[in-house]
């Protein structure tokens, strides 16, 4: 049985128009195909490392040999006024060769087949359409008045961020922005490799065209603008969790019924 929908004005209130919900909206939600579809689209923008094949070992250092009463380590070679008898070449020396250095030739990138990131996507987008889920995810929804929220293809020509926060506001989902407001500090070593801070996903704008929404919802934190035709499971699902509150436009809705039939 299919599902229809209220269409919402940027006032909040009930247009009068209605949409039939596509299809992909019953589809199973797939938890596991969603994370392998989050992992796969974010390991193809890992970037390869890996180091020189003779890091540490142009060196003509080579061991004493026994009898020496000394190890049989490579050594620099030299005058014993120099720094002869040093450790060279050898992983434990300062300056020696890695022990397992990292392989540039190492396969990073998690692959997943073209019909399974297929529907990992459907029903992603069925996790929106499902209240429990969005609220189970962490976003507050007290006063959004629909799961999903449909909205006139006005919002895509919103352009300023105070026509936003109005729009935001009259539809319910202020209290969800302001709750991607807080920063976490991230613990450990993360701090000092760019990802120091722990940011909290909004509100997803799923549009069909862009005539100045992504301007006026780029200021505020959380909140993602994303095209139909390129709505992927990462932006529906970050992180690998799904369910999460996304606004659609009542056009985006018909594209998204043409590329799921």
């Amino acid at each position: 049985m299919k599902m229809k929908v209220s269409v919402y004005s940027l006032n909040g209130k009930k247009t009068g128009d209605t949409v039939e919900l596509p299809k992909v909206f019953e589809e199973d939600v797939r938890p596991d195909l969603i994370k392998r579809a989050v992992l796969s689209s974010q390991s193809a923008r890992y970037q390869p490392q890996g180091r020189d094949p003779f890091a540490g070992k142009r060196t003509s250092a080579e061991s004493w040999g026994p009898g020496r009463g000394v190890s049989r380590v490579s050594r620099v070679k030299g005058s014993r006024y120099s720094a002869a008898g040093r450790g060279a070449f050898i992983p434990q020396a300062v300056g020696g060769r890695l022990a397992h250095p990292p392989s540039a030739e190492k396969r990073i990138i998690k692959k997943i087949n073209a019909k399974e990131r297929r529907k990992a996507t459907a029903s992603a987008i069925a996790a929106t359409g499902i209240k429990e889920l969005v609220g189970k995810r962490g976003h507050v929804i007290d006063k959004v008045p629909e799961i999903p929220l449909v909205v006139s293809d006005e919002l895509e020509s919103v352009k300023t961020a105070k026509e936003v926060k109005d729009a935001f506001s009259k539809l319910g989902l202020s209290d969800d922005l302001e709750r991607a407001r807080d920063w976490k500090v991230r613990a450990g070593k993360g701090t000092m490799r760019g990802r120091r801070y722990k940011k909290k996903k909004s509100a997803l704008l799923v549009i069909s065209d862009d005539g100045g929404i992504s301007l006026g919802a780029g200021n505020y934190s959380g909140v993602d603008v994303v095209k139909a035709e390129h709505l992927g499971v990462e932006q529906l699902a970050p992180g690998t969790h799904y369910g999460r509150l996304t606004v659609y436009t009542k056009s985006a809705i018909e594209k998204i019924a043409e590329r799921f039939k």
